[in-house]
């Protein structure tokens, strides 16, 4: 089986949410001057354009937003994996993520928009891919 595209773990922004997920921590940034919540990582508030970033933890629940099934693949990872989801996350604290929906016997049927959902982590060697399975809770 062919290894799963990573990404890069050395830049400046991602390097601490990267290094979170090697103890399956998710974690996102939170502006100390206006309270915007921020993710994907970066140097600034989306909201006020500070830089009184802080790194909050997330739970790892939220619901799926949106979600599309892919039935064709041509990366060699992937190809096996067909259909699979990928699929807009709204976490309970607030950020919306990109990630697959994991867990499920036929992604086709067996997600909807609003599902509640779970992170659960793909371990490698440098860090762990956060993906979403559903919550039976």
């Amino acid at each position: 089986m062919a290894d799963r595209p990573l990404p890069k773990t050395n830049e400046a922004d991602t390097r601490a949410f990267w290094e979170a997920t090697r103890d399956s921590r998710l974690t996102y940034q939170k502006c100390s001057d206006c309270g915007t919540v921020v993710f994907y990582p970066r140097r600034h508030c989306t909201g006020c354009l500070g830089r009184n970033l802080v790194w909050e933890e997330s739970a790892g629940c939220g619901s799926v937003y949106t979600y599309s099934v892919v039935r064709q693949s041509y990366h060699p990872f992937f190809r096996d994996k067909v259909p699979y989801a990928v699929a807009w996350i709204d976490l309970d604290e607030g950020p919306r993520l990109l990630s697959n929906v994991v867990g499920v016997d036929d992604p086709v049927s067996d997600i909807r928009i609003g599902m509640r959902v779970a992170v659960t982590w793909e371990e490698h060697d440098d860090l762990c891919i956060p993906l979403f399975e559903p919550d039976e809770d």
